[in-house]
């Protein structure tokens, strides 16, 4: 179970020396569930992208994209969600920061409708599919992209994204994309240039 009061020591600690505390109390007290509520569960099941952030024991961190059909972040119940992993570039960075600290943070922004964003933390493990319908009534699996595995999450905080300065975009009409290529084209190539910025092994002098 989460602390009964809010928030880590570091935001109080700020709250104390800039004098917000009386902002955030009501904030926390007005906005911050530890589950979610019927609102929530309509606003997640239409959603079709999320931003997954996770760090290693060390505390470093890494934040990932996640997307998929609305409602492909599923929800279980008022206090657990999952979402799927697919085949991807085989490195599994957040999942194996989640292996070393399961502590992670989804972001969930609705961009085109009604400009607002959900966040919901807590405590992730990793389950493989065959298990977790075992339990669990889950989407069924779709030809060429089918999750071997599903990152779950009991949920300790859920609370609103202010749509202050969340842009308004309007969706437009894509390709069809390869779910689990390995096709460099595919999935972006080298668009950074980094392969050329690595390292190089000096050449070994050859005497003739």
């Amino acid at each position: 179970m989460p602390d009964p009061r809010w928030g880590s020591d570091g935001e109080h600690e700020l709250q104390d020396r800039y004098g917000t505390q009386a902002r955030a109390e009501r904030f926390y007290t007005d906005q911050v569930l530890d589950r979610l509520n019927p609102t929530m569960v309509e606003f997640i099941a239409r959603m079709d992208m999320a931003f997954i952030a996770t760090s290693d024991k060390h505390g470093e961190c890494d934040t990932s994209f996640r997307a998929g059909s609305p409602g492909f972040l599923h929800v279980i119940d008022e206090r657990t969600v999952a979402y799927p992993e697919y085949r991807g570039n085989g490195v599994m960075a957040s999942m194996g920061n989640i292996l070393e600290n399961p502590h992670v943070g989804i972001l969930l922004i609705d961009f085109v409708r009604d400009l607002i964003g959900l966040h919901v933390n807590g405590s992730a493990r990793i389950v493989e599919d065959v298990t977790l319908r075992r339990s669990t009534e889950l989407p069924p699996q779709t030809k060429g992209r089918a999750a071997e595995l599903w990152v779950v999450v009991g949920i300790e905080e859920a609370y609103i994204h202010c749509r202050k300065h969340i842009p308004h975009l309007i969706p437009a009409q894509r390709e069809q994309r390869a779910w689990g290529t390995d096709n460099v084209r595919a999935k972006g190539g080298d668009y950074f240039g980094a392969k050329a910025h690595q390292p190089r092994e000096p050449e070994e002098l050859v005497v003739g």
